[in-house]
């Protein structure tokens, strides 16, 4: 088995355990550079994991001949100018999500993919999620008729821990996020629709600021149409005033229903015929490793892309359109 040997642009909290030890762990995978443009905690990451080299410097580390394939963890704005780089000094590229900060930045990127003969993978790694991928087989099989409606509920404070430490907070600044929370948890939840349905044949939304000294939209309400036959209903309040946590997806099918949770619980719930099945899908310890091992095989030419450039697209094209900003 080829190793496939790893850099990293932006080592910042989200490489803590989510993903960057998932590098050195994967089988046939090496993490051997980490860049971050503050070099002290470029060099104390690198230490803790036990990396070998580390620099302040993108180029340092792109003019690496060890390196195969850069994992880009940087804030959106960053993304087209290092994908370009990435791919102009000849490695693969795993993109962190979301692709870009809007649809048309995403399709820049895809071009630039097509014009290389390197490959991209964005990192929507939800969709090697054992729950997520039970959620497709039942869908796949039939097994509870066909599905027709999709309700989505994303409602959490301004604050809420679930979001990533950073020393900026980022996400809520457009300029660099491309919007707000909706922009930064979305992703995950929009790409699973393209995932289980296939792309949308509508999408209309809209945008608003419940807060009034907030610095981006943080409201959005929208509707989907999949196909002929499923319609589906999103509704993300990132402003709860009084502690209100809702994370929950409900697909109601001709024969039952599933529901399940995006960031808060393990838990499926299959009903049907009046009664409720349970199944838990305790995630694992670096939640990208199922992901980041199918990008080692794409990499090695075995197995398919897992998430290519064209479905980065379409989830920026579905987060504009909610979004009111198509």
């Amino acid at each position: 088995m080829k190793t496939i040997r790893w850099g990293i642009i932006g080592v910042g909290d989200v490489c803590e355990v989510k993903s960057g030890p998932a590098f050195q762990k994967a089988p046939g995978s090496e993490l051997v550079a980490v860049m971050r443009r503050d070099a002290s905690k470029a060099e104390v990451f690198a230490r803790r994991h036990g990396v070998s080299s580390w620099s302040n410097d993108a180029d340092t580390l792109l003019r690496d001949p060890q390196i195969d394939a850069v994992y880009i963890a940087t804030p959106p704005n960053f993304h087209v100018d290092y994908a370009f780089q990435v791919l102009r000094a000849g490695k693969h590229v795993y993109l962190e999500k979301p692709m870009a900060r809007n649809a048309e930045e995403a399709g820049r990127i895809q071009e630039a993919v097509k014009n290389s003969n390197k490959k991209l993978v964005v990192a929507h790694y939800r969709r090697r999620l054992p729950l997520y991928l039970r959620v497709k087989e039942i869908l796949r099989s039939g097994d509870l008729g066909k599905p027709r409606y999709v309700s989505l509920k994303a409602i959490q404070p301004e604050n809420d821990p679930l979001i990533a430490s950073s020393e900026e907070y980022w996400r809520v600044i457009p300029e660099i996020s491309g919007g707000g929370i909706f922009h930064d948890l979305s992703p995950h939840q929009l790409d699973l629709m393209l995932y289980f349905f296939g792309e949308p044949s509508s999408i209309n939304g809209t945008s608003s600021r419940r807060l009034p000294d907030a610095g981006c939209d943080d409201c959005v309400a929208g509707q989907m149409s999949f196909g002929e036959d499923i319609v589906f209903q999103g509704y993300w309040d990132f402003a709860s005033q009084d502690g209100t946590i809702v994370d929950a997806c409900e697909i109601i099918c001709d024969q039952g229903a599933l529901r399940f949770s995006f960031f808060r619980s393990p838990i499926l719930e299959i009903a049907r015929s009046g009664n409720v099945e349970t199944i838990e899908f305790p995630p694992p310890e670096h939640i990208q490793q199922p992901m980041i091992e199918a990008v080692n095989g794409y990499f090695r030419g075995e197995g398919d892309n897992p998430c290519d450039a064209a479905t980065g697209v379409k989830v920026m094209e579905m987060i504009d359109g909610l979004s009111g900003e198509a």
